[in-house]
């Protein structure tokens, strides 16, 4: 499987752009995401009975990409905190199956079910976007947006619904 990766570091705000070819530069943009900013109270999780800083609405920020390297597919976009539940980490979403012509998610598409994307399984067991809920007491964590350009048939076998981080990048 051929792909390029677009990344954005969440909290952090850092965007960064890497890619398999200097030509094709993937690049992943929200105009919600500040550089070195926080996250939208309205992107944060909305279950308080689970923990108590999801005091959000789990409204995902709107995303688009550009730079597509030639012979993409599909797409799969992940979320990822890694200092949650260390030493693991904590998939906040896990999408793909995204055709090559979609070009990004208006806010809170990622929210629901959608045509557009096949849903995998986040740490709540679910194929949606979970926002994050940082726990009490803790310091910043990173929230990483990961895009994945491939040459997979967006209807490929093998993308099949329910998978998790780890099974997609095997």
């Amino acid at each position: 499987m051929k792909y390029a990766l677009g990344t954005v570091l969440l909290a952090g705000g850092l965007a960064l752009s890497l890619s398999a070819r200097a030509a094709d530069v993937l690049t992943l943009t929200s105009p919600q995401i500040q550089d070195n900013g926080t996250l939208a109270v309205k992107n944060a999780c909305a279950d308080k009975q689970r923990t108590p800083n999801c005091v959000g609405e789990n409204v995902s920020p709107p995303l688009a990409w550009s730079g597509v390297p030639d012979g993409t597919k599909s797409f799969a976009l992940l979320l990822f905190d890694p200092e949650g539940r260390a030493p693991a980490g904590v998939s906040h979403m896990v999408i793909y199956g995204i055709p090559a012509d979609v070009k990004g998610f208006a806010e809170g598409e990622l929210s629901k079910e959608s045509p557009k994307f096949v849903g995998g399984k986040n740490l709540m067991g679910t194929g949606l976007y979970f926002g994050p809920g940082t726990p009490p007491n803790t310091d910043w964590h990173h929230y990483t947006w990961t895009l994945v350009a491939t040459d997979l048939d967006p209807q490929a076998p093998e993308l099949k619904p329910g998978m998790t981080r780890e099974e997609l990048a095997a």
